[in-house]
């Protein structure tokens, strides 16, 4: 079998486009003799397309693996090889450079969904400060024995029967003090429904 390489034509564009057809034909010898005849070529167009050295490289490599894989598929009567290879190149920089975008918009997207927003100790003191205003500005709406059983049950942590024991009323008492005393506060606090 005679290959590409021992059959050299003064036309460098019909040479290229017989070591792609060899090389379709799995002719490793005329696809090692393309790779060096246009490598720094191809590799020169995908690095000004990516501007990365190590991506540029590693597209190179894939656009060869793509040509290895699509040789028989090259058509003369279509366009030049050189233009051809060149093609395959430049959409596969492109690709590899939207692939890119979109790889960053889609990280800015998740950062921004699960951005923790810092904590601001300094605005929720305010917050804390001014709700405190409110519920004691409630409280004082009260009566003075719905006050008491309210704060004995909400701020000292009481239970009813305690609350009922320690204000000497029955339990249903306490409990009524209790209710009836969150009920206005709540009116008081904006929370009617």
């Amino acid at each position: 079998m005679t290959t590409v390489h021992d059959e050299r034509v003064a036309d460098p564009g019909q040479d290229l486009a017989r070591l792609i057809q060899a090389a379709g034909h799995g002719d490793q010898q005329s696809f090692a003799d393309l790779y060096d005849a246009t490598g720094p070529r191809v590799l020169g167009l995908v690095l000004r397309v990516l501007r990365d050295r190590a991506q540029a490289e590693e597209v190179t490599q894939e656009v060869f693996l793509q040509v290895w894989r699509s040789a028989s598929s090259f058509d003369p009567a279509r366009g030049s090889a050189l233009s051809w290879l060149l093609t395959l190149a430049h959409r596969r920089a492109v690709d590899r450079v939207r692939s890119a975008a979109s790889q960053s918009r889609r990280d800015q997207d998740y950062e921004s969904l699960h951005a923790q927003t810092p904590f601001d100790s300094t605005a929720e003191l305010a917050e804390g400060r001014l709700e405190a205003t409110r519920v004691r500005s409630a409280l004082g709406g009260l009566t003075q024995t719905q006050r008491s059983a309210v704060e004995l049950a909400f701020f000292d942590g009481l239970t009813h029967q305690e609350v009922s024991e320690r204000l000497g009323v029955p339990l249903g008492t306490a409990k009524t003090r209790i209710r009836d005393g969150l009920r206005r506060m709540r009116d008081q606090l904006g929370g009617a429904r």
